[in-house]
């Protein structure tokens, strides 16, 4: 996400970064290359011009020239800026209603019967919510049958009818199902539709007046670039939406629909998705995104995911296992499935401060544990509780069953070893030991 920006901005800002002289030509400069990185992530150029006069004007009036550190002052402006334009604020859902009513909205092929299931999910997670999905696309082949799949998936309750193909009716019968089935939440899920086509954009209209929504949120597959903004400026002109939904964001986007829709539409960015699985879904912070362009990370985003996957009882029983040394690979493999349920590498990559550039041209593989996996299958249950039994035979065997190399399984077992004492010594407070150990692991 946003790798050639963040790289073009690094680029641009790098001049001031410098212990060189500092002068106002210089700040032309950078603010110009800072325009054409904007322009080259697809964000309009008004928008870009606009933004870059800004940094400058902030930039000069801070006395950027004089400061001790012009380069740091410099990625601030930027840093601010960028916030504001991509709303400033972070802006919630509206769930005041009983039920709250959601109604999704945008273009065919969007993304937005699976993000009507990941909002799902997100909201049955915040325990007091019953969420309803129901089924309001009747034209789009199979599109009833994606959102009971979607909904079985994440053990949410699907309204649909088969036999009604009138969208407005179909959304009133759905609201209808939810109060007297206790539901607290409705997302509608509508057709894909085309901003030119009067007679679709007509009947979202009277599906909205019929249901009287909460939030009317507009999903757009950020891929598509300028056009996404275009297409929900045309949308808003007919809907006066509540928010955006920004799709595919871990895709090879230039960002610049993220950056300039805000200054379009005036609509805040409530929410994007991250990936394919039903939980690739972040609330948009508007402040850590501009962390994220600038090769900041997003410490704050990768602690929540963290803690969503954290389970203290579990967490309980590893630090028993651990002081009495009864660490074993059931254990190390149940650590694995929790760092995968926080989302792809290369996005949990790219919320590391520095790891971007560090790891620029490396592709980083959401398989990256498949072959820890599989060597740790490979053993049987005595050698996963108790790694000391495993002897030169025994990983033969494992090599052999795993498809991988006797010295892949060495490593493991020396990396597990190295850990295994690290996660020792935190616990006693050893921590000059374990700095030593560290050291000796590069």
């Amino acid at each position: 996400m946003f790798d050639n920006l963040s790289e073009k901005l690094d680029k641009a800002l790098h001049v001031l970064k410098g212990h060189g002289q500092i002068t106002e030509i210089n700040v032309a400069e950078t603010t110009k290359e800072v325009r054409r990185a904007l322009l080259d992530a697809d964000v309009n150029f008004k928008i870009a011009k606009e933004f870059t006069n800004r940094v400058r004007e902030k930039a000069l009036g801070q006395n950027v020239l004089t400061t001790l550190q012009p380069g740091q002052l410099m990625v601030k402006i930027v840093k601010d800026e960028l916030t504001e334009l991509m709303g400033g604020e972070t802006e919630g859902i509206n769930l005041s209603g009983e039920p709250s009513v959601i109604l999704m909205s945008g273009l065919q092929g969007s993304g937005k019967t699976t993000f009507s299931g990941k909002l799902a999910n997100y909201l049955k997670k915040k325990k007091t919510k019953n969420p309803l999905l129901v089924a309001c696309d009747v034209y789009r082949p199979a599109a009833i049958d994606q959102l009971h799949v979607v909904g079985e998936q994440i053990g949410v309750e699907v309204y649909s009818d088969r036999e009604n193909n009138d969208p407005v009716a179909l959304a009133k019968a759905g609201l209808a199902h939810a109060k007297s089935n206790g539901n607290n939440v409705v997302i509608i899920d509508t057709a894909g539709r085309l901003a030119v086509d009067e007679q679709m954009m007509t009947e979202i209209a009277n599906i909205r007046d019929a249901v009287q929504p909460q939030e009317t949120l507009f999903v757009v597959d950020a891929m598509t670039g300028q056009d996404a903004v275009n297409t929900a400026k045309a949308f808003n002109d007919v809907l006066n939406f509540d928010g955006v939904i920004l799709t595919k964001l871990d895709g090879d986007t230039r960002g610049g629909a993220a950056i300039s829709i805000k200054s379009v539409v005036d609509k805040p960015i409530k929410f994007i998705g991250t990936g394919e699985k039903m939980d690739a879904i972040d609330v948009f912070h508007p402040s850590r995104m501009a962390d994220r362009i600038l090769g900041m990370g997003d410490v704050i985003s990768l602690v929540e995911r963290a803690q969503e996957q954290y389970d203290e009882d579990e967490a309980r029983k590893i630090q028993k296992k651990i002081a009495k040394n009864k660490f074993g690979f059931d254990d190390f493999l149940k650590q694995i499935q929790q760092i995968k349920k926080m989302g792809s590498m290369k996005d949990l990559m790219g919320m590391i401060p520095g790891a971007g550039k560090a790891l620029k041209g490396m592709d980083i593989d959401d398989d990256a544990f498949k072959h820890i996996e599989a060597i740790i299958h490979s053993m049987t249950p005595e050698e996963r509780s108790t790694p000391s039994t495993l002897n030169a035979s025994r990983k033969k065997r494992i090599a052999k069953g795993s498809g991988r190399t006797i010295q892949e399984v060495n490593q493991l077992l020396k990396q597990f070893d190295q850990m295994s004492k690290m996660m020792k010594m935190m616990q006693g407070g050893g921590g000059k030991k374990m700095m030593q150990m560290m050291q000796n692991m590069r």
